[in-house]
């Protein structure tokens, strides 16, 4: 059934250009904001609606529609993945609004959110169970790309020589396909007590599944490399994982994680946020339509360029000594 326009109120026309195949099981027309607060918006993958429409969607890649910004038209550029792994924009003054995982976006789009039920309560004393019970293995890592820029895979490797590392895939000698994949995550809950949750780039607030899926949302404490000690603070549950930054070298992490795993007490202080909280829906194209039904003073991006990968978003190595690889180990070169 159609919704109707309430009297006064205008139906704001999305388009995206790259077509609906790029949004998953997103549908022509009103049905992404039948629950929507602010319901009033269309989308459609017709170009030869590009100069008709409120807005312009690219996800991922921009090519220019061919005609110049039509007045009051918000051209928005989305990217889940991170600047190396996306287009270099040749255009200025494109793009009015950004919309990515990055929390500094116009409109944030994470790849996961938690909130807390109460956020005065972020911890309990003790958590509901031991979480080190039974597990007999240590360190575990799903990989397949194994020539990431941020050198993880020679991290890893490096980490190998001090504790017990498995890596599953293409990357390491134990295989877990992904066609079984209850089975791999049931291993990781049962068996192991950490798991490498390597992004394959360290950029700016660049947190995936990785983290967010295979490591919390498992009963395994999550190693992070990837975005930035603050960024994870920001966007992870309180105390709830353990950052490769917080240590000088490989050696000097793998000291620690021998030192949990002689200490439930200490280890299971990790989980003590389990229970507390969830990982919501943010509404994506709900907050959209919202904005643009909102009176917002129209704005550009002179370089996007500048902003998605200017200096200090991106690092080849350690934060902690920017560009520099981790104590003990040399500088990635990529």
């Amino acid at each position: 059934m159609t919704a109707r326009l309430r009297k006064g109120v205008s139906l704001k026309t999305i388009l995206l250009f790259n077509g609906l195949n790029a949004w998953y099981k997103l549908k022509p027309g009103r049905s992404a904001f039948s629950n929507c607060p602010v319901d009033t918006c269309k989308v459609t993958a017709s170009k030869s609606e590009s100069r008709r429409a409120d807005a312009i969607l690219y996800k991922d890649h921009f090519v220019h529609p061919g005609h110049p910004k039509t007045k009051n038209q918000v051209w928005i550029i989305y990217h889940l993945e991170c600047p190396y792994h996306t287009q270099h924009v040749k255009y200025n003054d494109v793009f009015n609004w950004t919309s990515t995982y990055r929390r500094d976006s116009d409109i944030v789009a994470p790849y996961e959110k938690f909130v807390y039920y109460d956020s005065r309560v972020r911890t309990v004393s003790k958590p509901v169970r031991n979480y080190a019970a039974n597990k007999t293995k240590l360190v575990a890592w799903f990989v397949s790309n194994c020539g990431a820029r941020n050198g993880r895979l020679q991290y890893a490797h490096e980490l190998q020589k001090y504790i017990s590392v498995d890596i599953f895939g293409a990357c390491g000698s134990k295989k877990c396909p992904r066609s079984n994949e209850k089975k791999c995550f049931e291993m990781l809950n049962n068996e192991y007590k950490f798991y490498l949750a390597f992004e394959n780039s360290n950029c700016k607030d660049y947190i995936t599944e990785k983290f967010f899926r295979t490591g919390l949302g498992h009963d395994i404490l999550p190693i992070v490399m990837g975005a930035r000690p603050d960024d994870y603070k920001a966007s992870a549950p309180e105390h709830s994982y353990i950052h490769v930054d917080e240590f000088d070298s490989p050696r000097s992490l793998a000291e620690y994680l021998l030192l949990l795993d002689k200490d439930d007490d200490a280890y299971n202080a990790y989980f003590r946020w389990k229970g507390l909280g969830e990982f919501i829906n943010t509404f994506y194209f709900c907050r959209l339509c919202a904005m643009l039904h909102d009176d917002i003073p129209m704005k550009s991006y002179r370089d996007i360029n500048e902003w998605w990968r200017g200096p200090g978003i991106c690092t080849t190595g350690s934060w902690r000594r920017t560009g520099q690889g981790w104590q003990g180990m040399a500088r990635p070169n990529f």
